[in-house]
């Protein structure tokens, strides 16, 4: 290979989507550069496969809505099933100010598209769901389009049909520099062992994206935020089928996958250690004291020690995706901190990206929120705890 035209750092979910799309647009001479030494390494492999497109700004419904008609095609277009699977996220209120906040992000949904998201009672909870204590509950919201894929198998499609496209990927590559030139573009990127003259650079390494920007001026505000999940042992308690269910009090939620129960609560990163994945025997206890109280049949399952995980997601000050050409620095692109949604629409952010770099503009999606110069310009998209 001759010097490639587009470098791109990180070959997770979103290097990997912006690496076929970008082929598909005609793009040729891609390098997709990993320090893992095989897929799957990073933080897409440690992804519980939500789907969801009810959220309360419209940049993101819409988001949604594009890759979920891009999942349809998937198989088609890859080869591959990316396991998207319609089983609906529930959420459930306990206190009037937390139904008001489903009701004024669902106008956002219906107004973005998403016409079938509902308000629910409790007599429609229990028909969703009917494990829930229903103890405390007053109402919820409710998608029946919103529901599952499989992280990996997303993965896999993407590489795989890049590879057939002419992208390279060079795994255990661990870039920590880029070069740049007197007019502050980057003329090449180092790894541990080469130096690679580019042209194009974008930077899809998650959380992991801001330190590789120091040369270049631009300060990149990703950080990371440790998610912990506890697996119980298989069981057969709760049906395959049940829905994503979250508790909008404090963010616990509960699905059902590969035979087991993943009990999911968000609390705050380990202080002093940003990049922390060791799952907390405390967090465990507290996460399965929750799930127990609210899902009595639960109870008597017990948690697989060995089977608990956590990843880091890559958090942005507003908790929306950073999409767009890095301000100040012509040929760098950014696709990052899409904020524990990066599963659900790397689809989306990928194909918009080529758009950007193949015809200076996304033309199917207004991208404006997303764009990197947001954070200078004091213009933020409004923060939601869970929505």
């Amino acid at each position: 290979m001759t010097a490639p035209e587009v470098v791109i750092l990180g070959a997770g979910v979103m290097g990997a989507s912006t690496a076929w799309h970008l082929a598909r647009r005609g793009v040729r001479q891609i390098l997709l550069l990993d320090r893992g030494v095989a897929p799957g390494a990073g933080s897409t492999a440690r992804a519980t496969g939500g789907f969801r497109a009810q959220y309360a700004t419209a940049i993101n419904v819409r988001l949604s809505l594009l890759s979920r008609t891009k999942l349809a095609a998937f198989r088609d277009e890859t080869g591959v099933d990316p396991g998207y699977t319609p089983l609906g996220y529930l959420w459930l209120a306990g206190i009037k100010e937390e139904l008001e906040a489903l009701a004024n992000a669902r106008q956002v949904q219906h107004a973005a598209g998403l016409r079938e998201a509902v308000s629910v009672t409790l007599d429609d909870i229990r028909r969703l769901n009917p494990a829930v204590l229903g103890d405390g509950v007053l109402g919820g919201a409710w998608c029946p389009t919103d529901g599952f894929v499989r992280p990996l198998d997303l993965l896999a499609g993407y590489l795989g049909a890049a590879e057939r496209s002419g992208v390279q990927i060079r795994w255990g590559a661990d870039v920590n520099r880029l070069d740049l030139d007197a007019g502050g573009r980057v003329v090449a990127v180092r790894t541990d062992t080469d130096r690679i003259p580019c042209g194009t650079v974008i930077n899809a390494l998650g959380a992991w994206a801001a330190g590789v920007m120091s040369a270049t001026g631009f300060d990149l505000p990703v950080t990371p935020l440790r998610r912990q999940i506890a697996a119980t042992v298989p069981t057969d308690v709760l049906p395959p089928t049940m829905p994503m269910t979250i508790f909008v009090s404090d963010g616990f939620h509960l699905r059902v996958r590969d035979g087991r129960v993943l009990l999911l609560w968000p609390t705050p990163g380990a202080p002093g250690r940003p990049f922390d994945d060791s799952v907390e025997p405390a967090w465990v206890e507290a996460v399965v004291e929750k799930a127990r109280a609210r899902v009595p049949v639960l109870r008597n399952v017990l948690v697989d020690r060995a089977a608990c995980w956590a990843g880091v997601y890559e958090m942005s000050p507003d908790r929306h995706a950073i999409l767009g050409p890095a301000p100040g620095v012509p040929n760098v692109f950014l696709i990052n901190g899409s904020s524990g949604h990066g599963i659900m629409h790397a689809p989306a952010l990928g194909q918009l990206l080529a758009e950007i770099i193949v015809d200076g503009r996304a033309s199917t999606l207004d991208v404006g929120p997303l764009r990197p110069g947001r954070f200078a310009e004091g213009d933020l998209n409004p923060v939601s705890d869970l929505l």
